[in-house]
């Protein structure tokens, strides 16, 4: 008789024969850093994440650095928006002065920036609105002054967030064309018009103020679509690409991983952390067991990369 169960029978051989691991190596921790002084605001609806202004962000560094993650994913809010969201253009603006804040006083930090607008404009939508809807192409022009305004900064890499068509082509012609042609872009290539983002717009003031985003973002009922997605973006130069969520879209991370010969990013988005940290203050789930064994799911489903809310919480797990 085949038994199985001779590999389970004690931790050491369970640990011998384990497929999948989580390691601090593979995090990267979202960050939201508020323009203005004296800022450090619990986000209701996502327990222990809060927004920090540049004077009161260095004891979140400082613990990251101690824990080992090696890289920050950053969402500025601006004090001001208007309809184009030209403050993320301004080589002085929140991002920008973040990202130069970082790099000079933590340089092991590893410093990626979303790029979008949504938090940025007054509409709350990732990009131009014409008749009513994200004009694509005129989008791409402001893309490229945002791109080129980080990469002046100091950004590390850029994560364009917003899915508008040819956003990869034209991100890495305007890089490569004034001098950042080793800077690397990491695609969220294929992105749902997702209800787990609940959380996130109240974290980066980012909600639309009419409609919705499922004009450019993609319909969660499609799979086949988001392999198109992902193979543009490869076309066209991404260096790694990102599904969004991840939790729910586990058959994705594997189609990608299945079909692409680049590093696979998913991201841990805030629905799916605060129902995690919901559950769990209720006293229906082991919440660190849960968070873990979600983690490791995306693992074993191909992720190379995590993009987490926890990230502070699995490396202190794993230190121990």
């Amino acid at each position: 008789m085949n038994r199985t169960r001779r590999l389970r029978k004690t931790e050491n051989i369970r640990r011998l024969v384990r497929e999948n691991k989580l390691t601090i190596d593979d995090l990267i921790y979202p960050l939201f850093i508020e323009e203005g002084t004296n800022i450090e605001a619990e986000i209701v609806s996502m327990p222990g994440i809060k927004r920090y202004s540049l004077d009161t962000i260095s004891k979140e560094l400082d613990e990251v650095v101690a824990l080992d993650i090696p890289a920050v994913l950053l969402f500025g809010i601006p004090s001001k928006k208007d309809d184009t969201g030209s403050e993320t253009w301004n080589d002085e603006g929140i991002m920008q002065q973040a990202i130069r804040f970082i790099k000079k006083n933590y340089p092991s930090l590893y410093v990626i920036t979303d790029v979008c607008f949504c938090e940025y404009t007054s509409h709350g939508h990732c990009g131009i609105i014409h008749d009513k809807d994200v004009d694509n192409d005129a989008t791409l022009v402001n893309i490229s002054k945002q791109v080129i305004s980080h990469a002046k900064a100091g950004v590390d890499m850029v994560a364009p967030s917003g899915m508008m068509d040819g956003m990869i082509e034209t991100i890495r012609e305007a890089l490569d064309n004034t001098g950042f042609s080793n800077l690397p872009i990491m695609s969220y290539a294929v992105k749902y018009s997702s209800a787990f983002y609940g959380p996130f717009r109240d974290a980066a003031d980012s909600a639309p103020t009419f409609g919705d985003r499922r004009t450019y973002q993609m319909d969660p009922s499609n799979r086949d679509e988001g392999l198109r997605e992902a193979t543009f973006d490869d076309q066209e130069g991404a260096d790694i690409l990102m599904v969004k969520p991840a939790l729910a879209y586990l058959d994705i991370i594997r189609d990608l991983k299945n079909n692409f010969d680049r590093p696979i990013a998913c991201y841990n988005v805030s629905g799916e952390y605060a129902m995690i940290k919901a559950a769990a203050e209720k006293g229906w789930i082991d919440g660190e067991r849960v968070m873990m064994e979600s983690l490791l799911s995306m693992k074993r489903a191909g992720a190379d990369i995590i993009i987490t809310y926890f990230a502070k919480e699995v490396a202190r797990l794993l230190k121990k």
